[in-house]
């Protein structure tokens, strides 16, 4: 069993001493450091006792250590003294102990263990130090300890060796020495060696400018001279190593679309590898092969590609003439978007993955031809009881257009290469739906929104004109019970007049006709609107009028 004091004692000067273990022949005390100092000198001085002084030396970077083969049940001064080079003495503290008393059970037959040497030490990693020592009997543990120049200490408990002490500063001289163990208390610590930890390993950023190139860079590893850097593929064993002195490096010939891993490593002024890292990149995609456009049905474009290896999306562009954007992205080979007819979509697909875009794919031009746009009626004219002039908007100029008017009566047709043509030879008083379509050397468009139209009413046979009392002509005529009423108009050198029947009437009279005139008149069904239809024709009146 060890027993464990610590406490601040006195203080002399630059350093102060603290009791850390005691057993019944053993004190371990730990002091401050002092910069200037080549050397300590532990001395215990038996306070009541004619006992000789033991003493022992420690370097100038050891801030601990014990004396041993002490009196069981003792008053010991404890003295520390940092010497200089010469052996004076620079500063001293001091402090008093008692050994434990070999009769109590917690210290008799407690013997500390021998004091192991250390055979090498290295370092493997910036941060820690792997130590090498030869295991004495009677240990159960040992302690490593580490200290530097700038005040550093740190002990770890390890249980054989090599054991490692980690938690140090990169590229760091540190001075090392261990301890054996066990209930008796702590060994006197062994002769120091000396060890440095290696470089840290370099901070690598990469990335690909191109599909075959990979740049790494990396910021300046303090006392670093050269750095080397191993290049491989994920799937391969085989590196490819080159060396620097530079701060970046850029590997050519690379295959696209393929990831690399790069290990890079600082060297320092002795040649000695420090920490390693790995990173890996994958090079930029190529772009797609074999890209396609087409048209499957009226007003749906596809592009399609060939697939590539290893790619995170595709984004596809499709650019209309007229200024229009539109963007797809996928993880598919195939993209869909809505094409107008008459219009030119240029589409370009490019890859993406971790490191970015590929260069654009094929850009390519596709012009709407499978089908003529469908014609946009702008106006239904009837210039006669069977004629109507039908005048439309396309914006496709090489194509035959065909009117239809389908009605109860049958269907009428008429064709042009302009914009316009008239249907013939329809009868008076029918109704139709009118529709056009384009045809080209691809195709028909679809037909357009049709426009409802109904032909006017006939105009009525047998107008006849008599004279009435009173100055009073009457119009009479054959017509139609189903039509919306007629108008009479009469047209004289002098004056003109109109009279309208009720419905259902076929005469009406006109009063204060002047005498001696000729006349004309016209008798036309109005429509539903009101209106008078145009294309009746007049009927002359000249010498003498009937005589009703």
């Amino acid at each position: 069993m060890v027993r464990f004091n610590i406490k601040l004692i006195l203080r002399h000067h630059d350093i102060t001493v603290s009791v850390f273990t005691v057993t019944s022949k053993s004190i371990t005390v730990r002091w401050s450091g002092q910069s200037d100092a080549n050397s300590y000198k532990l001395t215990a001085t038996p306070k009541n006792s004619r006992e000789q002084p033991v003493f022992t030396q420690f370097s100038g970077s050891t801030v601990m250590g014990s004396v041993n083969s002490l009196s069981p049940n003792t008053v010991y001064t404890v003295r520390v003294e940092a010497m200089d080079s010469s052996v004076n003495v620079l500063s001293s503290a001091e402090t008093e102990e008692t050994t434990g008393d070999s009769s109590n059970a917690l210290f008799k037959d407690n013997v500390a263990p021998e004091v192991p040497s250390i055979v090498q030490a290295y370092s493997n990693h910036s941060n820690s130090i792997t130590v090498e020592f030869g295991e004495v009997s009677g240990a159960t543990a040992y302690i490593l300890r580490a200290e530097n120049n700038d005040g550093f200490f740190s002990e770890s408990v390890v249980y054989g060796s090599p054991s490692t002490i980690f938690n140090l500063s990169a590229y760091t001289d540190y001075t090392l020495t261990v301890m054996s163990r066990n209930s008796g208390g702590h060994s006197q610590p062994s002769y120091s060696v000396k060890a440095r930890t290696v470089l840290v390993a370099p901070a690598l950023h990469s990335m690909s400018p191109t599909q075959d190139s990979i740049v790494v860079s990396w910021d300046p590893v303090e006392n670093a001279v050269q750095y080397t850097l191993n290049i491989s593929t994920e799937e391969s064993d085989t590196w490819l190593q080159v060396n620097t002195s530079q701060t970046n490096m850029t590997f050519n010939n690379l295959d696209p679309g393929v990831t690399y891993c790069i290990k890079a490593t600082a060297w320092d002024l002795n040649s000695i590898p420090g920490d390693a890292i790995t990173i890996c990149q994958i090079t930029l995609p190529c772009p797609p092969d074999s890209v396609e456009v087409d048209e499957p049905s009226v007003g749906n474009c596809s592009v399609t590609w060939t697939s590539v290896p290893r790619v995170e999306y595709y984004m596809v562009y499709v650019n209309r003439d007229d200024g229009a954007e539109e963007q797809c992205n996928t993880t598919n080979t195939i993209c869909w978007f809505h094409c107008d007819c008459g219009y030119t979509y240029m589409t370009t697909v490019f890859v993406h993955n971790m490191a970015g875009s590929s260069p654009p794919g094929p850009i390519l031009n596709y012009t709407t031809v499978k089908a003529p746009c469908a014609p946009e009626i702008l106006n239904l004219t009837q210039v006669s009881s069977s004629d109507v002039h039908v005048l439309w908007r396309a914006p496709n100029k090489q194509a035959n257009y065909t009117v239809i008017a389908f009605g109860s009566a049958g269907n009428r047709t008429c064709s042009s290469t302009t914009t316009s043509c008239s249907i013939t030879n329809l009868p008076c008083g029918a109704t139709y739906e009118v529709s056009v379509y384009a045809t080209t050397t691809v195709g028909s468009s679809l037909p357009s929104y049709s426009i409802p139209m109904e032909t006017g009413t006939c105009c009525p046979s047998g107008v006849r004109l008599y004279r009435m009392v009173n100055s009073t002509l009457r119009v009479s005529w054959r017509g139609s019970d189903s039509v919306n009423g007629y108008l009479a108009e009469l047209y004289g050198n002098s004056a003109n007049y109109t009279c309208r029947p009720v419905l259902g009437v076929s005469s009406c009279d006109i009063d204060s006709v002047l005498c001696g005139d000729t006349y004309s008149v016209v008798v036309a069904p109005l429509t539903l609107q009101g209106s008078k239809v145009v294309f009746c024709p007049r009927k002359l009146y000249s010498g003498e009028i009937l005589e009703k």
